[in-house]
C-alpha cells in the first residue's frame, strides 16, 4: 500500500494484503507528535489520499493551493480507491480523502465529513500506439487473441469497466486485472497488453504513447469523484478548508483543462 509521498509521484501496483500491512507501518509511526504533522518551517502539512487518477492534476492543484495559503503544505498519497480505503480504516494519519467512485466513499461514512463530489469521469479504450490490434469498439475486446488488461473488479474503473462491457453483453477474459487505473494505463503502454479500459484523464497523460477509442456516450459510465474530510484528522479545520478550495472556480478549471467533467 503507498505510503504519502511527495504530490509528484506515481502510483505503483500493491502488492497484497501483507505488504500492505507493512507499509502502514511508517505512516502510522507518523502520528507521534504535533510538531511531526507539521510541514517545514512550521506549515501545517496536510495529508490527501487521492485516487490514482487524480495523480497529474492534483500535482498542479496541491502547488496553486499553497500557494493560496503559505502557511499549508500539502502532501498527496495515491492509489486506487479501495487500497485508500484499506488505509482509513488501519488508521493511516491523513486529513483527507477523494476517491473515483461514491460507493468506496459510502463504505467509510463512519470515518470521514460529508463528502461533496468534485469532478466526474469517463471511460476510453487505450491501445497500444497506432492501434496496431485495429481496435474500434468494446465488442472487439472479446477477441481471444487480443491481449486485454482490466482493473480489478473492486477497484472503480474495474467496477465500470465491468458495468459497460456487461451492458453491451461483451466478455472479456482478461491477461490481467490490475489494482489501479495508472497499472492499467502501464502494461498498455509498455506494450504487455493490446488494449484496456481507462478513464479518459489517464489516456491523456499518455497520448504519445498510446491511441485511443471512444466508447459512446450511450456505452458508457460516469465515475464520480466525492472529497471529505477524514474524522481522525489533526488538521480538520484546515483539511475542511482544502476539501472546499475543490469545488472553487480555480480549482475547478485546473480539473476541466485535465479532461475531468464538471460536477
Amino acid at each position: 500500500m503507498p505510503l504519502p509521498l511527495p504530490r509528484r509521484w506515481t502510483a505503483r501496483r500493491t502488492a497484497g494484503a501483507a505488504l500492505c500491512a507493512i507499509a502502514l507501518l511508517p505512516l502510522l509511526a507518523a502520528c507521534g507528535s504535533d510538531d511531526e504533522a507539521n510541514g517545514p518551517g512550521g506549515k501545517t502539512q496536510l495529508t490527501v489520499l487521492a485516487a490514482a487518477s487524480l495523480t497529474d492534476v492534483f500535482a498542479k492543484v496541491g502547488d496553486a493551493y499553497e500557494k493560496e495559503h503559505p502557511d499549508v503544505r500539502v502532501r498527496f498519497s495515491f492509489a486506487g480507491s479501495q487500497d485508500l480505503a484499506a488505509q482509513v480504516r488501519q488508521g493511516a494519519p491523513a486529513d483527507a480523502l477523494v476517491t473515483a467512485d461514491t460507493k468506496t466513499m459510502a463504505g467509510l461514512r463512519s470515518d470521514t465529513g460529508d463528502p461533496a463530489v468534485i469532478a466526474r469521469n469517463r471511460l476510453v479504450i487505450a491501445t497500444g500506439e497506432g492501434n496496431p490490434r485495429h481496435v474500434k469498439s468494446l465488442q472487439d475486446l472479446a477477441d481471444s487473441d487480443l491481449k486485454v488488461v482490466l482493473a480489478a473488479p473492486e477497484v472503480p474503473v474495474g467496477r465500470y469497466s465491468k458495468k459497460v462491457l456487461d451492458a453491451q453483453h461483451v466478455h472479456v477474459q482478461p491477461v490481467s486485472q490490475e489494482p489501479s487505473v495508472r497499472a492499467v494505463l502501464s502494461k498498455v503502454k509498455l506494450g504487455e497488453a493490446d488494449a484496456g479500459i481507462v478513464y479518459v484523464t489517464d489516456a491523456a497523460t499518455a497520448e504519445h504513447r498510446i491511441d485511443t477509442v471512444a466508447i459512446p456516450d450511450a456505452q458508457n459510465a460516469i465515475a464520480s469523484y466525492p472529497a471529505a474530510t477524514l474524522n481522525s484528522s489533526r488538521h480538520g479545520a484546515q483539511a475542511a478548508a482544502f476539501v472546499r478550495w475543490l469545488s472553487t472556480a480555480k480549482a475547478q478549471k485546473m480539473l476541466h483543462n485535465a479532461g475531468f467533467q464538471r460536477p
